[in-house]
Order: C-alpha cells, then sequence, then structure tokens
C-alpha cells in the first residue's frame, strides 16, 4: 500500500506504520507525481488546498481515503468519487485557531494596532482620559460550538466573560443554543466569534441583518471561512464606525490590494494564519498516523466528513 504526503519530513511524523506501507511525498497538485498513482490507496494532501485540488483524485485508481490536514473541507466535499473517505483534522487546530482568537479579541479591545501604528511613528500614544477597552465583564458570542468553539469557551470564562455557545442544533445539556437563536442573542453580545465551517447553511450566515442585529460598538471575529461573512454588509458597518472587526479571513481572499477594509482603523486583519503554527504539523500527521493504522486494521476511521458537513 502507498501513502502520498505532501512534507519531506511527514514520514518521519506518521508513527508506526503499518506492514508493507510505502511511504511516498507528493507536495502539490501541479508537482511531479513522486511514482505511478496506481497503488495509492490513502492520501494526504497540502493544508490549505484550492478549489479544484479534488479533481486529482481522479487519477488515483486504488485510492479509498483522503486524510485532511484542515479543518475545513469545503474545497472537498461532494468532489470526490463516491468509493473515496474524506477525514478532516478536527481536533488538530483547536489550540491554535483559539489562541489566534483570544489574540485578536485582546489585541483589539486594548488597542494595539493603533499602538502598533504609533510605535512606526514614534509616537507616545498614551493619554490618561483615553483608556481601552477590556475584555472583563464581555458578554462574547461563539457562533460554533465544535472542537475549536469549545476550546474558545475554556480560554474566555477565565477572563471574566460570559459566554454562550450556538450550532447548528441546540444541545440544552450542553447550554449550547441552536442558530435560529441567533436574532434574540445577537442585541447582547459584545464580542461576536464566527467558528463554523462554510456550507450551504453557513454561506452568508453573517449577512447585513446579523450584522445589524448587533449592538453599538461590537466586535465581530471571523475565524471561520471568509463567505460565511458578507463583505459587503461588513464593510459598510464598519465604515460607519458602528461595528469593529477582526479577520483571519475574507471573501474574496487574499483581499485586493486597494480593498477600503485595509485601511479602517477599527478592523484588524490577519492572512489566514489562525491554524499555521509550529505544532500544525506534529499534530496533523499524528492524527494521519492513526487513521493509516486505523484503516489498515479494518477499524471505522474518526472525522469522516459527510456532504452536509
Amino acid at each position: 500500500m502507498k501513502i502520498w504526503v505532501p512534507h519531506e519530513h511527514g514520514a518521519g511524523l506518521l508513527g508506526p506504520l503499518p506492514p508493507d506501507t510505502t511511504v511516498e511525498v507528493l507536495s502539490g497538485p501541479d508537482a511531479p507525481m513522486p511514482s505511478a498513482p496506481d497503488g495509492v490507496r490513502f492520501w494526504v494532501p497540502p493544508f490549505l488546498a484550492r478549489d479544484g485540488a479534488a479533481a486529482l483524485a481522479a487519477r488515483f485508481p486504488d485510492l479509498e481515503v483522503v486524510q485532511l490536514l484542515s479543518a475545513g473541507a469545503e474545497v472537498w466535499t461532494g468532489q470526490l468519487p463516491a468509493h473515496v473517505t474524506l477525514c478532516d483534522a478536527r481536533g488538530v487546530h483547536d489550540s491554535s485557531t483559539a489562541e489566534w482568537a483570544m489574540t485578536a479579541i485582546l489585541s483589539h479591545l486594548r488597542a494595539f494596532p493603533a499602538f502598533v501604528r504609533a510605535q512606526a511613528g514614534r509616537e507616545w500614544a498614551y493619554a490618561a482620559h483615553t483608556p481601552t477597552d477590556e475584555l472583563a465583564g464581555k458578554r462574547v458570542l461563539i457562533v460554533g460550538a465544535g472542537s475549536i468553539g469549545t476550546a474558545l469557551a475554556a480560554r474566555l470564562r477565565p477572563f471574566e466573560t460570559t459566554v454562550t455557545l450556538v450550532a447548528r442544533r441546540a444541545r440544552p445539556a450542553d447550554d449550547v443554543h441552536a442558530v435560529e437563536d441567533l436574532p434574540a442573542l445577537l442585541p447582547h453580545a459584545d464580542v461576536v466569534v464566527l467558528l463554523v465551517p462554510l456550507t450551504d447553511a453557513t454561506r452568508g450566515l453573517a449577512d447585513a441583518g446579523f450584522l445589524a442585529a448587533m449592538p453599538d460598538g461590537a466586535l465581530l471575529v471571523n475565524a471561520a471561512r471568509g463567505p460565511v461573512l458578507d463583505t459587503e454588509a461588513l464593510l459598510a458597518e464598519v465604515s460607519s464606525g458602528r461595528l469593529r472587526a477582526a479577520l483571519d479571513v475574507t471573501d474574496p481572499e487574499p483581499l485586493p490590494t486597494d480593498h477600503p477594509l485595509w485601511t479602517l482603523p477599527n478592523v484588524l486583519i490577519t492572512p489566514h494564519v489562525a491554524g499555521s503554527v509550529h505544532g500544525l504539523h506534529r499534530r496533523a500527521y499524528a492524527l494521519a498516523g492513526a487513521q493509516l493504522r486505523r484503516f489498515a486494521a479494518g477499524r471505522p476511521l474518526e472525522n469522516v466528513v459527510t456532504d452536509g458537513y
């Protein structure tokens, strides 16, 4: 059995390999294949695959499993042959994405972007009569109660916040609300964090009505996918100064250099780096190795993605 991975060091991070397993490197869909694709039954594509990457699977006649290194699977759902099982990397990015969201919230509330700009201009920007905002006492609404949302909630609570989680369906035992409750929840949220996968149901979820329901001065944080948020609706709200935003993802992505979001002082933008940390490959390949051993032993795989996502 052959397994293809996207990094030379990947084989050493997989852990014990099943007998008669060969690991080869295919760094990307446009890279030369390391050998004929025959016999490749387990494929680990690159971390941030672009639209159309799944088309390569059609050239793997023996492919049975695609194990992603990403938590998001929108590029792959519905694009693979029916006999191929798609698995995401749920759990791998919990700590890194939750850390990014915490950093973005704290940085925005404590005015770090303004201080960075002042430092670049060698300006002592502190004034006693203009204190920054603070996280303590804030009401935080997390839209997406999966493993990342839960990890973020655990990090927020020690900061003296009130945290509310929202999922596709209510889970009363876990104090998780349903997405249908958003109109009633949004007006009471000081910070709203988007952490949902991109699906037909979540595309454009944070639209003009969603944003209008947020109170004046609220902070919107998008660590999900760009199209979950209506860019034009957001631009209208932040341009007026009514809302603030911290974005790790945008629509379009990358954001064009002339887009007005770049220059607004109440918008913090990072280039889709929430999951890009030193520990990513260690955790992701450990998951891929565990999945490979399950597959070789005929045991059920974890993190199986359906078209409904």
